[in-house]
């Protein structure tokens, strides 16, 4: 689609023929021959001699093709532009930050894949992850995983396929054997620091006690709810486990309560789905889309035309000089 950004300068077009009628003709000066009977022979006449000049008289070709050069030059002082198809992209509405437990208890084979294969917890919680990732168009979506600490494995971003595959990548124990929960959701909060939309979400999964966290998983919470965060924390331990792998649920419970979010206990790779089904549920939001059509300009097209038309206009008058002054000196 081709358009002008200022159409309104169109109207310049019209200036020509308007300065034409409203002003006087150009007339030039020029000495005439002097005799000394002029005056005498106005007298007889009863005529009043006055100022003479010559009025050089355009021919309508001639009109019509300058006409034509200014009009060009408008068109491209109006910027003309053309419009390629709009092109849309999501607007991110909301900020979901992904917590993955990687201590060595991930590595206990106790859930199934989507074959029915015995699996360990983690791979099963990345092939539902992976699928969850999938329908997060519209989020901006990041990714910490946590042992010993916590790491930012992938920033907030609309690249889910990049989140997809860094997720793939991880492997138990290679944040450490243990389960720093809390240093997890407070890392989250600083990440959140930068964010600007209003709904801000954390989705923490997790198999052990957490006992190697600086700040508690309560306190962290707390921190949390302050800052506008809401916590869904999904458990995929042995509530009945002991040491490090028990699932404290109590405490888990309270991180979530605490920030309005919700506690959610799997025990296979079914419950697991149907808890991130779930939460595709309460978590629903309006997907916003940014329309915008990019333009390329042409008043370079115009503007080659005018000087072009414009050159070979001036090499015509000179040649018919030329030609005129030969034909003079044969004459």
């Amino acid at each position: 689609m081709y358009t002008l950004s200022y159409p309104w300068l169109l109207l310049l077009v019209l200036l020509p023929p308007v300065l034409r009628r409203l002003l006087p003709a150009y007339r030039e000066s020029r000495r005439a021959l002097a005799v000394p009977w002029f005056q005498r022979m106005a007298d007889l006449l009863g005529q009043t001699p006055s100022p003479g000049a010559v009025v050089i008289r355009a021919k309508v070709l001639e009109l019509l093709f300058l006409w034509l050069l200014w009009a060009i030059l408008v068109v491209a002082i109006a910027r003309p532009q053309y419009l390629e198809p709009p092109i849309s992209r999501v607007v991110p509405t909301r900020d979901l930050m992904l917590l993955v437990d990687l201590s060595g208890s991930m590595e206990a084979e106790d859930f199934t894949n989507a074959n029915g294969d015995t699996v360990d917890r983690l791979t099963a919680v990345k092939e539902v992850l992976d699928e969850f990732l999938t329908r997060r168009e519209g989020d901006r979506v990041g990714l910490i995983v946590f042992g010993n600490a916590a790491f930012t494995q992938v920033p907030f971003t609309q690249d889910l396929e990049a989140s997809r595959i860094l997720l793939e990548e991880t492997t138990a124990r290679m944040a450490g054997p243990r389960t720093a929960f809390g240093d997890a959701i407070g890392l989250a909060i600083t990440l959140f620091e930068q964010s600007e939309v209003e709904e801000r979400v954390i989705i923490a999964l997790t198999d052990g006690n957490d006992t190697g966290s600086r700040v508690p998983p309560a306190e962290a919470a707390r921190i949390a709810n302050d800052n506008g965060i809401t916590i869904h924390v999904i458990g995929v331990g042995d509530p009945a486990a002991v040491g490090e792998e028990k699932l404290d649920e109590a405490v888990l419970r309270g991180v979530a309560s605490t920030t309005g979010g919700r506690y959610f206990h799997a025990a296979d790779r079914d419950q697991l789905q149907e808890i991130y089904t779930e939460l595709d549920r309460i978590d629903t939001r309006e997907v916003e889309t940014a329309t915008y059509r990019p333009r390329i300009d042409l008043f370079y097209w115009p503007l080659a035309a005018f000087l072009g038309l414009g050159f070979l206009y001036h090499v015509g008058l000179l040649l018919r000089r030329v030609i005129q002054s030969g034909r003079a000196a044969h004459g």
